[in-house]
């Protein structure tokens, strides 16, 4: 008699848990991003090839970057339009004090980061200290560096950074079997990404997401509101920065360099799956948003779609993608919280995430 083999197959919870993971923001990103892959190869064929893939993430690496700062913000309920700003002030000053000197490539690369520190500090004491919007903060950031740069430059790309300094956005290690090319900028985006992951999944990013929920309830735990937001900018600021630095070496020194950059990486992070307002989202969900909107563009262009529509479709993802996630979120709002299957554990947040902190009479306490 041969022993019985169990049949395998996906029951009907699974199978329903499987959609609903596809139907949630984060999951129908994953399928959109594969769905745009497929129709460029499709179109070009080449795309697909290991160098051209190399090449398009060497491409999208900046937006990607910043995609990645903005997500701090975001996630803590915040905004901030001074990216950009940042983008192209540190793009026109490593053109105008590098020069062909290598040498100063070094000490220029710490002034670049001084700067980006300055600016997320302004904004993030700005915001939580004096109580000021972020979103009046950063605009009035943005317009201050903006027009800063535009009376130094006169409106006119300054300066060429040494071959060594845009080497960093534009080189990268040759002569790898398969690749031949490896860029700098995609090994700068796979560190920062690494970093990025590793501190939201500190006390520190779990505490951010927190606050973002409820930044009240955390407040009453004890835990340090303002020099957390502070610092959420300040990785914002700093994500700018290594954008300006790939940028210089990749896209050239000129005034509107980083023009429509906080925008771009809006889009990307609610693309992704964070909600505008805070507390929900992960890093991987925004860089998958910067990956998906930068294919689309892409697709566009070999479809022949005019750039001036780049705009007017990025305006619409937003408020696609906002009015998606709310009619998500708000239909797992109406479900029971718990269930003799998934018990839910009151030490996390709504975002999934343990929360590093106990708030004192339970989360529903907490939320009065």
């Amino acid at each position: 008699m041969n022993p019985r083999i169990p049949e395998t197959h996906l029951g009907d919870g699974g199978l329903r848990q499987l959609l609903r993971r596809a139907a949630d923001p984060r999951g129908a990103v994953v399928i959109l991003l594969i769905v745009i892959l497929i129709a460029i190869v499709v179109l070009n064929p080449g795309f697909a090839e290991p160098g051209a893939l190399m090449r398009f993430i060497q491409r999208v690496s900046p937006v990607a970057i910043v995609a990645i700062g903005q997500y701090f913000v975001i996630v803590s309920g915040e905004f901030d339009l001074s990216m950009g700003a940042v983008v192209t002030a540190q793009v026109m000053t490593a053109g105008y004090l590098i020069g062909e000197d290598d040498s100063k490539t070094v000490p220029v690369l710490i002034i670049m980061l001084v700067i980006g520190v300055v600016v997320g500090l302004v904004n993030g004491l700005v915001t939580t200290l004096l109580k000021v919007p972020s979103f009046i903060v950063t605009l009035g950031t943005m317009l201050v560096i903006h027009g800063g740069v535009m009376w130094w430059t006169g409106g006119a790309a300054t300066g060429n950074p040494a071959e060594s300094f845009r080497q960093l956005g534009r080189g990268g290690i040759e002569g790898l079997p398969i690749l031949d090319l490896l860029p700098y900028a995609v090994l700068i985006l796979l560190a920062v990404t690494v970093f990025a992951v590793w501190i939201s999944r500190r006390p520190f990013g779990r505490t951010v997401v927190a606050i973002g929920d409820n930044a009240q309830a955390v407040s009453f735990a004890g835990a340090n509101v303002w020099r957390t937001k502070t610092l959420a900018f300040v990785l914002s600021s700093l994500a700018a920065t290594v954008a300006g630095v790939l940028l210089a070496g990749y896209a050239g020194v000129h005034p509107s360099v980083g023009q429509g950059y906080e925008f771009t990486a809006i889009t990307a992070v609610v693309l992704g799956g964070v909600v505008l307002g805070g507390g929900r989202g992960t890093v991987l969900g925004a860089l998958i948003g910067a990956f998906t909107l930068e294919s689309l563009f892409t697709l566009l262009n070999f479809t022949a779609v005019p750039a001036t529509m780049r705009d007017a479709i990025q305006g619409a993802i937003i408020i696609a993608a906002v009015a998606y996630s709310g009619v998500v979120f708000a239909k797992k709002h109406k479900r029971p919280t718990t269930s003799a299957n998934e018990p839910r554990d009151p030490g996390t947040t709504s975002a999934g995430a343990p929360s590093p902190i106990q708030l004192t009479g339970g989360d529903g306490a907490a939320r009065k």
